[in-house]
């Protein structure tokens, strides 16, 4: 099961109380306060982690709770801290802190979008102070004390936003499934019936001269999509880090759909949904060039793209016609977003973690 939403609930531990406690000793008059200080509690961190690529164990387990810190003791014995907890989560994790009113924003907190990236959601509670820190010249038995201080207590909501160099869109079986599979080792399921692709895939694409850049296919879109319909409100959010957008459109003619007007609904609901996704660098992939039975409709098509000034490509993902070409066009723009001589694989240390996104995220 794929899951790239969940709302979890955190507790830092709280610190230790300061004792209050004197030296009492043979042969040592006048002892005095030897109350030590309280630990400190435990604190909650979130990391980002290669190891994970799915937030599926947050939905079963939401509550994380540090450990407090013991107490202090006499002879100055300060009392053990507890230990911190850290949550592993998938690169490109979105944190945000939730308020008690609903109607409120969430608060982003940290967007975890490189290995290593960690943040202090819930601070561990300070540890109180011993009787022996409150002795003076005129109060040389004091009896006083301070409490552990409490741990933060947070409700979070996790997002994950898959990082990928190009997302490939489209309508449902529009061929998205066959594509990343012939060209990467990812496998998803693929059938000849609407809404195959349940859950979004990563796929790791190899080219010449030790290139490489990751693909992302997204559940199919429909009209409507910005508002909830079909599964596409539930992945659009992860087409928002790719730096190029593949449209991919059945021009076979079974759909039974025109394939123009399917772009302009895809780039519409793409606008819709966040007005940058379709500001994006956008390809125009005619897919299933081996079984069209209306030539005007991919001219049609065709022409559509180049009024939008897109680069248009035929292909056949199953046959892998034209794929060589239009990988070469979704590197080259990649180049262009990153400057001459960017790296598609690894813009910011990122490649060596997505290089284990090749399969299916489920």
């Amino acid at each position: 099961m794929f899951v790239d939403q969940v709302d979890i609930h955190v507790t830092a531990g709280d610190g230790g109380r300061g004792c209050l406690a004197f030296r009492r000793e043979m042969r040592v008059p006048r002892g005095g306060p030897s109350g030590g200080d309280g630990g400190h509690g435990g604190s909650v961190y979130i990391v980002a982690s290669p190891h994970t690529s799915t937030l599926i164990n947050y939905r079963f387990h939401p509550e994380f709770k540090a450990p407090r810190g013991h107490h202090g003791e006499g002879s100055h014995r300060t009392g053990q801290s507890g230990a911190d907890i850290e949550l592993p989560v998938p690169i490109g994790t979105l944190v945000y802190e939730k308020t008690s009113d609903p109607d409120e924003p969430l608060r982003l907190l940290a967007d975890l979008a490189e290995e290593g990236d960690r943040v202090l959601v819930a601070k561990g509670g300070r540890g109180g102070l011993g009787n022996a820190h409150f002795a003076t010249s005129t109060n040389r038995a004091p009896r006083k004390v301070q409490p552990g201080e409490p741990g933060d207590e947070k409700f979070l909501r996790l997002e994950l936003k898959l990082l990928a160099d190009v997302g490939l869109v489209g309508f449902p079986n529009a061929g998205k499934s066959t594509l990343i599979s012939h060209v990467s080792a990812a496998r998803p399921k693929i059938a000849d019936y609407p809404f195959t692709t349940l859950t979004p895939n990563l796929g790791v694409v190899s080219l010449s001269d030790d290139r490489s850049l990751v693909v992302a296919d997204v559940p199919g879109l429909i009209e409507g999509a910005h508002r909830g319909l079909g599964l596409g409100h539930q992945f659009l959010r992860h087409l928002e880090r790719t730096k190029v957008l593949l449209h991919v459109v059945d021009v076979s003619g079974a759909s039974g759909r025109e394939p123009a007007r399917d772009l302009d609904t895809v780039r519409e609901e793409l606008r819709l949904f966040q007005p940058t996704l379709a500001a994006k660098p956008q390809i125009v992939a005619a897919n299933k060039m081996d079984a069209v039975t209306d030539d005007a409709a991919v001219h049609r098509l065709e022409a559509r793209a180049h009024a939008l000034g897109l680069p248009f490509f035929r292909i056949s993902a199953a046959s892998g016609m034209g794929l060589p070409p239009l990988l070469e066009a979704a590197w080259g723009l990649l180049v262009q977003e990153r400057g001459v001589g960017g790296s598609a694989t690894d813009p910011r240390g990122e490649g060596s973690a997505r290089q284990n996104a090749t399969s299916n995220l489920a």
